[in-house]
């Protein structure tokens, strides 16, 4: 089944073009990733997706249906939720009131089973549970923001650019998350990362992004073996 399909979609930030008529297809159980250099448009496609910016031509469907007017809250209650990028939590609040606010489009009876889940996922969010998000560490705050993003029990997880800023072995640990969040919970994720190399060996499928344009799309492990790929994204750059 097909989770998420966009088409021909265009986007702008008032006069500036940001999007060229993007087309990129996630289907159930997949991690597909989107990668490409910094301002190539990943980060604008995901809040595309989310309803702002609004897409100004084009289609968005989510599981079949036609999101592409819909307002953000709506877009969430039908079950897409994003870890965006810089993670943005809530910092005077608490982990656990983090989470909180990750859960509220999530039926309320699941909550200790949900926290009990992303707990396990992240043992250091216990340890941490009553500490302010703005007091963690870097890939503290990382893990929050993908745990509080899985609270409310998404169909779709939309990641945007996960490993930025962190050491090489957390980074290591959040693409080993990502893997067993997808294989364990089977949760559909789409990743957006400028570390191609982490991203397409966790992707089964991916796709290149360029000028605000798809320009090439492929296995996750062909992506990683091609010439034009390793030249632009991968050698030197691990």
């Amino acid at each position: 089944m097909t989770v998420l399909r966009v088409m021909d979609v265009h986007a702008a930030y008032g006069p500036i073009k940001a999007l060229h008529g993007v087309d990129v297809e996630v289907v159930e159980g997949e991690i597909v990733a989107l990668i490409g250099a910094n301002g190539a448009g990943k980060s604008t496609l995901l809040m595309t997706i989310c309803g702002n910016p609004r897409a100004s031509r084009g289609r968005i469907e989510f599981l079949g249906e036609d999101i592409t007017h819909l307002p953000t809250h709506e877009i969430v209650r039908r079950g897409v939720a994003q870890a965006p990028e810089g993670r943005r939590l809530f910092s005077f609040m608490s982990v656990v009131e983090n989470l909180q606010m990750g859960a509220v489009s999530a039926d309320p009876r699941h909550f200790d089973e949900d926290l009990e889940r992303v707990f396990t996922l992240y043992p250091i969010l216990r340890e941490r549970r009553d500490q302010r998000g703005g007091t963690l560490s870097g890939g503290e705050q990382q893990m929050l923001a993908i745990a509080r993003a899985l609270m409310g029990r998404p169909k779709l997880l939309l990641l945007d650019e996960p490993s930025l800023g962190l050491a090489p072995l957390l980074v290591k640990q959040i693409f080993g998350v990502i893997r067993e969040i997808n294989t364990r919970d089977r949760v559909t994720v789409f990743l957006v990362e400028q570390n191609a190399h982490h991203a397409l060996r966790v992707a089964h499928r991916g796709y290149v992004m360029a000028n605000g344009r798809i320009v090439l799309q492929g296995t996750g492990r062909n992506l990683l073996a091609d010439a034009e790929v390793r030249r632009a994204y991968l050698d030197g750059g691990r």
